[in-house]
């Protein structure tokens, strides 16, 4: 028989079963029911993808029953190992073992509704986050991998901040499968040379060796030497070359793996996929269901029932009973050492706690300036976010910040910041640190940078609140990591710098105009431009406080004026407020992040050269607007008054049309010229918008507001921004 007791070795050391030569006939059994489960779950709704849930089998016994440290009856215990499938279209691998091991919520009627019509499946195409045992929300290529290192960054980070002698309190590993696909993504590619370079001992990926793509053979498109580019990037390899039988082998490898000392390792395993099937090793096996035929054919290989469907007997279920009192156990002996820790190292243990329960361990109000500490000359909104953030980094241990290469430019460097490195690593510049250290060099990978603090902020709610920074242009990068995270509620914050025409004589490439619009559009994503150094306070205040969403906090280069007798951080929170109100305006000038000095301006040159009155609102955030009660939103923008709405803004149009009657906005992409005459260039000054608006307003005074609707007028009149 198997014994599976808890070992005597520190919480995570040791293996948590044995694998014995007894096992094997429970293990053959274990395989056969599985990949026929598997069959049968796509069979029936005649969809899904089977073909590497069954190649991986074997894989998943060594994993779920022999080697990681988990806890069914509490899927959130806190330093349990995390298992995160890249290769989410397998999918069914993963519930089918939550199943067997006992997670109460995944049953046999659950696992049935795989592609079905229920609205109340917990069994999606593709892992989602809310489901217990599911870590990260996975399906996207490569983006798994990327979180893998995010969680197995956070480990360390958490372990060379409270663990103590004689109290390795946190010390998980991180198992990541991984497909041919996945090691094809760039954003694994960055993630794999990042966690080599940080020497993530705790993380081992685990490859899922089929060769094959949706369109056939991988050699048909790539035929690098996977091993020796892994152990460049410096990690460890193990082969295994029975992947879909030698359930011992892979024990042996995964703990050889969860051994290192130095590197992340990758364990190279060769499958086949489709296993048992008409079609195995062929791309036919991996998305499609096989056919009734071929089912009991299947069945009749693995010498079970043709006629029986959905079955797992009594004894695979009992080959995984010792599960549940196995994972109580350990949480038991988790909890009494942290209970031991909190006698002698007291402060560290309250600090801990607080992260724990996703607590901030200091009043982060009080730490964010004042209007009073603001100064009142023009500043760059980068060097505002520095101004606000740095303090908050400083003081409050949730906090990790990085960038993507660009620490001179977005300003989140504070003062005796440590930064996140292997302490063995002595660089030619003299920047090191150690896993303690909260700013993380990302190096120049922007979409890595986004998925791996997906995974610092998944680690546990509130437990790491990431930060990241580059060019809001390169974010563009990062947006199908940046979009991951809002579909998974992660809070994260983006600190977008250089956002407009205005960066100037880098051109185009970086001039970001259409940026904007992507990530107003994308769900459950707060993306803030403020106009001045309160405006961005609020913008931060706005991302504190939204622990179910990240946040894009867009900044500009170059340095524009303050707004500090009119601006408000409460106002922000509100997505829009009026700025400078102006009784029986002619005209609501909208105004947005860097271009508020043209909105501001053009009311002046207005009111002296046309005799116009102009109102002025703020608009830094169309989420947060759209959530204020009806009343408030049409006191600050006057839907029912008879003067048109203007916004002034050097982006696309696109999406302000349901807020404004006309806008002067951007067509084109951008020109390489200083800052001032880009904005010159395309028209963007008071003196040639004010006439502009000038003939709105007179427009509406002879045919009323009413003649704009459904007309939204460009009011742009230079050629250049078409």
């Amino acid at each position: 028989m198997s014994p599976s007791a808890i070992p005597q070795q520190p919480q995570g050391t040791a293996p948590v079963a044995t694998f014995m030569k007894d096992d094997e006939p429970k293990v053959k059994l274990v395989l056969n029911q599985f990949r026929c489960l598997i069959a049968d779950l796509c069979q029936q709704f005649n969809g899904g993808h089977p073909g590497s849930a069954m190649g991986m089998a074997a894989i998943g016994i060594a994993l779920w029953k022999y080697v990681m440290r988990y806890s069914p009856n509490n899927p959130s215990f806190f330093n349990r190992d995390r298992f995160v499938l890249s290769n989410g279209h397998t999918c069914l691998f993963q519930y089918t073992f939550l199943h067997l091991t006992g997670y109460k919520d995944m049953t046999l009627e659950q696992l049935k509704s795989y592609h079905s019509a229920r609205y109340d499946s917990i069994c999606p195409g593709h892992p989602e986050i809310e489901i217990e045992g599911i870590e990260v929300t996975t399906g996207p290529l490569g983006q798994g991998v990327a979180n893998a290192v995010g969680l197995a960054m956070a480990t360390k980070s958490l372990a060379a901040t409270y663990n103590r002698p004689g109290f390795e309190l946190i010390n998980n590993t991180t198992w990541c499968m991984v497909g041919d696909a996945c090691l094809q993504e760039g954003v694994a590619l960055e993630a794999f040379q990042a966690a080599g370079h940080w020497r993530l001992n705790n993380l081992v990926v685990i490859y899922d060796n089929n060769q094959i793509t949706c369109d056939g053979s991988v050699d048909m498109c790539n035929t690098e030497d996977i091993n020796g580019k892994m152990r460049a990037c410096g990690w460890n390899v193990i082969e295994i070359m029975d992947g879909c039988y030698d359930v011992e082998g892979i024990v042996k490898a995964l703990l050889n793996a969860k051994r290192s000392r130095d590197k992340p390792t990758f364990v190279n395993i060769r499958t086949v996929i489709g296993i048992g099937s008409k079609v195995a090793g062929d791309a036919k096996a991996h998305g499609a269901a096989y056919g009734s035929d071929d089912v009991r054919s299947i069945k009749q290989a693995f010498g079970m029932n043709p006629d029986e469907h959905f079955v797992v007997h009594d004894e695979v279920y009992s080959y995984f009973a010792d599960i549940k009192p196995r994972g109580d156990a350990l949480e038991r002996e988790w909890n009494s050492l942290l209970l031991a820790y909190g006698e002698r190292h007291g402060q560290a243990h309250s600090e801990l706690r607080l992260r724990m329960e996703g607590k901030f361990p200091k009043d982060w109000r009080s730490i964010i300036p004042t209007r009073e500490n603001f100064s009142s000359q023009p500043m760059a909104f980068r060097a505002s976010a520095g101004a606000i953030c740095n303090p908050l980094s400083a003081n409050l241990t949730n906090f990790m910040v990085g960038t993507a290469d660009l620490s001179p430019s977005v300003s989140m460097t504070w003062e005796n910041k440590l930064d996140f490195q292997h302490p063995g690593l002595e660089t030619e510049c003299g920047i090191n640190g150690n896993y303690s250290g909260r700013y993380i060099h990302y190096g120049i990978r922007e979409h890595a940078m986004a998925a791996i603090a997906n995974g610092l902020a998944a680690f546990s709610k509130g437990t790491i609140l990431p930060v990241t920074s580059t060019f809001f242009m390169f974010y563009i990068y990062a947006a199908p990591a940046v979009r991951m995270g809002a579909l998974q509620g992660l809070q994260t914050i983006h600190i977008a710098t250089h956002d407009s025409i205005g960066t100037g004589e880098d051109g185009p490439t970086h001039q970001p105009v259409a940026l904007a619009q992507l990530y107003r559009a994308m769900p459950n994503i707060l993306y803030i431009r403020p106009c001045d150094t309160e405006e961005t306070a609020g913008a931060f205040i706005a991302a504190l406080e939204a622990r179910d969403t990240p946040t894009i906090i867009s900044l500009s280069r170059q340095k524009l004026p303050q707004y500090l007798e009119h601006s408000c951080r409460d106002g922000v929170q509100k997505g829009a407020y009026v700025l400078i109100e102006e009784r029986d305006a002619d005209v609501t000038l909208l105004g947005v992040g860097a271009e508020m000095c043209f909105a501001v301006e053009t009311r002046v040159v207005l009111r002296e050269k046309f005799g116009i009155k102009a109102r002025v609102v703020s608009f830094p955030c169309q989420r947060l607007f759209e959530v204020q009660p009806l009343a408030y939103k049409r006191d600050v923008l006057r839907y029912q008054s008879h003067a048109p709405r203007v916004i002034i803004e050097a982006y696309a149009v696109h999406g302000w049309e349901r807020y404004a009657d006309a806008g002067y906005t951007m067509a084109s992409f951008g020109k390489s010229l200083p800052g001032k005459e880009a904005y010159k260039y395309f028209g963007f000054d008071e003196t040639v918008i004010a006439p502009e608006v000038a003939k709105l307003v007179a427009d509406v005074k002879e045919h009323g507001v009413e003649s704009l609707r459904g007309e939204f007028r460009d009011l742009n009149p230079i050629k250049g921004h078409h």
